[in-house]
């Protein structure tokens, strides 16, 4: 996985984090008010250091940019920060052995509802999450839902961005096989990918266990036709005939994709689009930067397209968002050292910067910064800046827990999804399977 980072690293931008950060280019440009509210009072512990582990970033800049804040943080406190980036894959497990063994990170940011698989192992953050709320306009959507602990106004986490994963799409190659656009009926995606795998540039999405695409299909495939994990109230209803119907239609568009998509991770997508080996599918802005940038690429990324994934039988479509999410532990002896950092990183001198740097990747989650210089640029990125406004989440139609996190971390929808379309079981008894699997986690 990293070797492939890299490469799309080196390409994402144009212009260097470092040159970026050192004109002041956001600052120039920037728009954004923040609202003269007072400071939580954050008396740093003598002789204060913090360790954070995050996610490694997709774009070269997110470290780049996310690393200087980090030193200047250093420099006005005097609160060494150590930052270590890890692999996608490793960030769960990473988490759950810091949780469970009370030693390590004092700070970590990990994906989506990992707060609440670990709740009883952190600190609040409302005193944080309030000023910040109250400083720039007010938190969105998404980042109440994974920030709060469920039905309360008590913050757990702290989101710093959400990825969108719209569809991406060979605009060209659509046109021959005659679409403008994909439809936004599931007859419409079926007809197309029929269509695209004739002409021999098929259609690809994740059906193995990838953080953010293998989640973000099964995700859409359910919620699409109408199913989801949970009701309102909590109760488990994966098992439904709506999934079903979902994993039905799963039988009729699998044949359509390139072969292999079980066994992809969260680059395989993007390899396959960009050697031209297939003309849908769904993806961060990273996909379309790295193509842009790179000049043997570029006309792919003047051919390409984003849309919203289709709604199907939802009334809006239904794309949640990838989310950073961080949390304060417990076992640290310096908590008001790790939540005046978590602050600092979220005030616009540095977060405004870090956005823009990040060309769109990381959409923001407080609703200020839908003024920064980045959603002004190429009109191809505009699609990303409302991610965290979405009403769909990890979990959903229930209160996010313990149990729909490690729901989530097992992959059970993805594995269930990807057990239909490779013949393993038929969509009744990967439902069931589903269902009984759940259940484990909720019993608990």
């Amino acid at each position: 996985m990293r070797n492939d980072i890299t490469r799309r690293d080196a390409l994402a931008l144009g212009l260097s984090a470092a040159t970026f950060a050192a004109t002041g280019a956001a600052a120039q440009t920037s728009n954004i008010k923040a609202a003269d509210v007072p400071a939580p009072k954050l008396p740093i512990e003598k002789g204060a250091t913090l360790r954070m582990l995050r996610p490694v970033r997709f774009v070269q800049a997110d470290e780049d940019v996310f690393r200087a804040n980090a030193a200047k943080f250093t420099k006005e406190t005097g609160v060494e920060v150590k930052v270590d980036f890890v692999g996608w894959e490793d960030i769960n497990q990473q988490t759950a052995v810091t949780a469970n063994s009370g030693a390590g990170p004092d700070i970590i940011i990990g994906f989506g509802d990992a707060p609440h698989i670990y709740i009883d192992k952190l600190i609040e953050l409302t005193d944080v999450a309030d000023y910040v709320g109250k400083r720039y306009g007010g938190w969105l959507t998404l980042a109440q839902t994974y920030g709060k602990r469920a039905k309360s106004n008590n913050w757990i986490g702290l989101p710093f961005g959400a990825s969108g994963g719209p569809l991406v799409y060979r605009k060209s190659i659509l046109q021959s096989v005659g679409f403008d656009k994909v439809p936004d009926d599931h007859a419409g995606v079926l007809d197309v990918c029929r269509k695209l795998q004739k002409a021999g540039k098929p259609a690809g999405f994740a059906l193995g266990n990838a953080v953010g695409d293998g989640n973000g299909f099964a995700q859409w495939l359910l919620w699409s036709h109408g199913a989801a994990l949970l009701d309102p109230e909590g109760n488990l209803i994966i098992n439904s005939k709506e999934t079903v119907a979902a994993l039905k239609y799963l039988k009729e568009l699998y044949p359509t994709f390139i072969a292999g998509t079980p066994s992809w991770n969260d680059v395989s997508n993007n390899r396959a689009y960009s050697s031209q080996e297939i003309a849908l599918t769904a993806n961060g802005v990273s996909l379309y930067f790295s193509l842009k940038n790179d000049p043997a690429t570029k006309p792919i990324a003047d051919d390409t397209e984003h849309q919203f994934l289709p709604k199907g039988v939802a009334p809006i479509s239904p794309m949640s968002g990838l989310t950073l999410n961080a949390m304060v532990f417990k076992h640290s002896p310096y908590p008001n050292a790790a939540k005046a950092f978590l602050q600092f990183m979220l005030e616009k001198e540095q977060y405004e910067p870090w956005l823009n740097a990040n060309s769109g990747y990381w959409a923001q989650p407080l609703a200020a910064y839908a003024d920064a210089a980045v959603w002004t640029g190429d009109p191809k990125v505009a699609i990303f800046k409302d991610t965290m406004k979405s009403s769909y989440y990890n979990g959903y139609n229930g209160p996010i827990s313990t149990a729909t996190g490690a729901v989530n971390a097992d992959y059970v929808l993805v594995q269930m999804c990807a057990s239909v379309a490779t013949d393993a079981a038929t969509p009744e008894q990967a439902a069931a399977e589903a269902e009984r699997r759940a259940k484990r986690y909720f019993r608990r």
